[in-house]
């Protein structure tokens, strides 16, 4: 399989050939259409010119004059009515021309051989050396019909320039294969550092190291390969994380509830005991199942189906019946809560809005500190509504603001490794918030409390 490098020296050195030919092409058939008829007609006047000249001068010796002329660069043919030929200037290449040519032109007729000759290639129509290749004109000098054929001495007119040509069409050519060869080494070779880093990736080594000093495509492609790099460390360390967390979750209640159904076996528990163990089992229960609901509803907003059934409802009155479902766990903590839950109705779905404010307010209680507050407020904006959450408990610091909302993420251990939880609310709220076409803020201070801010328009 060829390299990227290879390639790109070939199709680049094959665009070159191929735009080489084309402009060959397209010169060729410019020559044809408008420069050979051209330079026939140039030559025409000045064949004409020397003829003319001639004939107007009799005194003149015709062989000094035509020498004269061929001196500032033309070739000259003289054919008598005898058919002998007297050349001047540098020697045809290819002397044949017709008996019929000649006599056409000793009639008094024009051969214009520059634009009848055959259309072949640019270089050989315009510096085809050959007798045939010239202007033809009449020359009637003392009583006598010369036919004079002239064409300009290409070598002479360019001279060595000629050379120099050959030299720059050389140099030019092996100068751009050898950019090519430079300047393709320069661009692959950012690509073939971002194919080892991408191995480097697919075999779980995350910390790639990249020279991003370009301002180009490629230098942008870097910047992105690196925060991508970065974005996949960091859901490594949230999956290895969140392994860790649901591993716990699931395995704590199992093992009680297998603790608790070993001891249920013992037939001399008392009924009293026999119910607490029930009881107990049965909470377990409860909090696998909602492990399970939050995973399953994480997985259906994540495959983007049509769970968002909207309609209009009273959301003052649905956070109000929450409270009430909640006031168990207020009292128990020992918390004072206050709202203010206006009337005010909104178009969305009520059972995932439900969910939101089942999660900010359970994390209000959870993380809250014993004889803590909890304020809940809903007020209308023109077109959107504002609920605020706010509690008096343990806080974030920046970085767990930063990472609040990620999926599986949960703040520092050392604080909450007694509070049950897997990451999943604040996750699943800004989805059902996005779904909504609103928005969630949240600040918050360590040991000073959090405040979450729901933005959701009325209609």
């Amino acid at each position: 399989m060829k390299s990227l490098y290879v390639k790109f020296i070939v199709i680049t050195i094959g665009m070159m050939l191929i735009s080489f030919i084309l402009a060959f092409i397209i010169s060729n058939i410019y020559y044809q259409q408008k420069l050979k008829p051209f330079n026939d007609r140039k030559n025409t006047k000045v064949a004409l010119d020397v003829a003319d000249f001639a004939e107007k001068h009799p005194e003149i010796s015709l062989t000094e004059y035509l020498d004269s002329i061929s001196a500032v660069g033309y070739q000259i043919c003289l054919v008598d009515h005898q058919g002998n030929r007297t050349f001047f200037g540098e020697p045809f290449r290819d002397k044949s021309l017709s008996g019929s040519t000649e006599k056409y032109v000793l009639n008094g007729h024009v051969f214009h051989g520059i634009l009848d000759f055959p259309q072949q290639t640019f270089v050989t129509g315009f510096f085809a050396n050959e007798l045939k290749n010239t202007i033809g004109v009449p020359l009637r000098l003392n009583g006598k019909t010369f036919a004079l054929f002239v064409r300009p001495d290409i070598k002479f007119l360019f001279g060595e320039m000629h050379v120099l040509f050959g030299w720059i069409l050389v140099l030019s050519i092996t100068l751009s294969i050898v950019m090519v060869l430079i300047n393709t080494k320069y661009l692959v070779k950012p690509i073939s550092t971002l194919t080892k880093a991408t191995k480097s990736l697919s075999n779980g080594r995350f910390n790639v190291e990249l020279e991003i000093n370009r301002h180009d495509e490629l230098g942008e492609l870097s910047q992105s390969f690196l925060q991508m790099a970065r974005k996949l460390e960091q859901m490594d360390d949230i999956r290895k994380e969140f392994i860790s967390n649901i591993s716990h979750d699931i395995q704590s209640p199992l093992s009680n509830i297998k603790g608790y159904t070993s001891l249920l076996e013992n037939e001399l528990i008392s009924l009293e005991d026999r119910k607490q163990y029930v009881s107990i089992i049965n909470s377990e229960i409860r909090r696998l199942s909602n492990l399970t609901k939050q995973l399953l509803l994480l997985a259906s907003l994540d495959r983007n189906e049509d769970i968002v059934k909207k309609k209009r409802f009273n959301v003052g009155g649905q956070i109000k019946e929450l409270v009430r479902h909640y006031q168990w766990a207020i009292s128990e903590k020992e918390i004072m809560l206050s709202y203010s839950l206006p009337d005010i109705k909104i178009v969305g779905d009520p059972s995932l809005l439900n969910t939101v404010w089942d999660n900010l307010l359970s994390n209000a209680i959870k993380y809250n500190k014993p004889n803590g507050n909890i304020e809940i407020s809903l007020e209308q904006r023109g077109q959107s509504v504002c609920v605020t959450f706010k509690d008096t408990g343990i806080g974030m610091n920046n970085s767990e603001i930063e990472r609040s909302f990620e999926r599986f993420y949960r703040a520092d251990k050392a604080r909450t490794r007694t509070i049950d939880g897997t990451g999943l609310g604040l996750s699943i709220v800004k989805t059902i918030v996005a779904l909504h076409g609103g928005s969630i803020q949240v600040s918050s201070k360590e040991n000073e409390g959090t405040t979450f801010i729901v933005e959701l328009p009325v209609y």
